[in-house]
């Protein structure tokens, strides 16, 4: 391995090296924009088809467009970069290197299941390279990521920090009826910007209604009432990686009801949080919340997951990782270092935090306090 692979790198390059010793291959490819930053630090939209080729041993090199190729030098680590021009066939190209390289015959580990891979490109390698063989790592674009490093946990935290300056900043400017969900929106953008997240790109930020049902609502700028419910969905990235934390914001004072299911909620999710240690059964952990919230009459049913992966996101068809989840049926041990989203919602009241598994239970990312906000405090 070169001399020049940075230590955050070298583990990562150690851990995809290994399930490939695991599974028989001379080769992997990684082609989802969320493994190429794992791996080198560097990712793009796949405008263009681009991907990294590592080796079992040996130095590995980034196949990707021309116009493209002077910035994967300087945001990633890896030297052996090959641009391709915008009139050739990137499969092609890769074929090609393959070729030229020894790996012609090779056995190539690739993740079916990446959304930067289809039939028609494996159908265009093998064109190229009919002696090439595919072995499918199912899922290993996000297992390889579940477990975090602790510079992968810092950069979290510092997302998370940011969430909890923009919580702040958002209730302490909704000043009563008349506040609207657009000027909630920009103000935790603007904070997101001025902080260091990477983007503006702020989460729902919607009117509550209902029991749940409003976590996905439709962006629009909506005057809020008195008595409404502002619900605030935070979503900052710090060099890729996100944190995620939500709050209700009354706009006047909360009714009784409303403080007694926040405290339920709130008491049933810390128990939660304290329940996520290494080897706890996720299946384990997703009960406490779910079958409590029933058993207290919150809501009718509870079919949505409690809890799902975090860590480094970028822009892909999807706008969450549910490779990790809290549900019933999910009996997979906890690792010290996973990263989750832990949320419940009832009656029109959302919290939801940061959490990183640690030996002595679920430490919270987001600091912002554990109580329903009230507009303007």
């Amino acid at each position: 391995m070169p001399d020049a692979i940075p230590g955050e790198y070298a583990w990562r390059v150690d851990r995809a090296r290994a399930l490939m010793a695991q599974e028989g291959c001379d080769l992997m490819i990684l082609d989802s924009g969320e493994s190429l930053a794992w791996l080198s630090g560097y990712t793009v939209s796949e405008t263009m088809y681009r991907a990294i080729f590592l080796p079992r041993d040996g130095a590995p090199w980034f196949v990707l467009r021309a116009l493209d190729e002077a910035p994967c030098r300087e945001g990633g680590w890896i030297a052996d970069v090959v641009g391709f021009t915008d009139t050739a066939r990137p499969e092609r190209v890769m074929a090609e290197e393959l070729e030229r390289r020894g790996f012609g015959a090779a056995r190539i580990g690739l993740d079916f299941n990446s959304t930067s891979w289809n039939p028609a490109r494996e159908r265009e390698f093998a064109a190229a390279l009919p002696k090439l063989r595919f072995v499918n790592l199912m899922g290993a674009t996000e297992s390889l990521r579940w477990v975090k490093s602790d510079h992968e946990v810092g950069l979290i935290a510092k997302a998370a920090a940011i969430a909890d300056s923009a919580m702040a900043k958002v209730a302490a400017a909704a000043v009563g009826p008349g506040f609207t969900t657009g000027e909630a929106a920009a103000i935790a953008a603007a904070a997101f910007l001025r902080e260091g997240a990477d983007t503006g790109e702020a989460g729902p930020v919607v009117r509550a209604s209902g029991s749940h049902e409003f976590l996905h609502g439709l962006y629009r700028s909506d005057e809020l009432l008195a008595g409404d419910i502002l619900h605030v969905e935070l979503i900052p990235r710090v060099a890729h990686y996100g944190a995620r934390m939500m709050r209700p914001i009354l706009i006047g004072q909360p009714s009784d009801r409303q403080r007694e299911v926040a405290r339920e909620l709130i008491r049933l999710q810390d128990a939660q949080i304290a329940a996520m240690k290494p080897g706890v059964p996720a299946s384990d952990v997703d009960r406490i919340v779910r079958q409590g919230v029933l058993d207290a009459g919150l809501r009718a049913e509870y079919t949505n997951v409690s809890a799902y992966t975090l860590g480094l996101y970028i822009r892909t068809p999807r706008s969450s990782d549910f490779s990790r989840v809290f549900l019933p049926d999910q009996h997979w041990p906890l690792e010290e270092n996973m990263v989750f989203h832990v949320y419940t919602t009832a009656e029109g009241l959302g919290f939801s935090e940061t959490v990183v598994v640690t030996r002595e239970g679920g430490r919270r990312l987001t600091r912002t306090p554990r109580r329903l906000l009230v507009a303007g405090e």
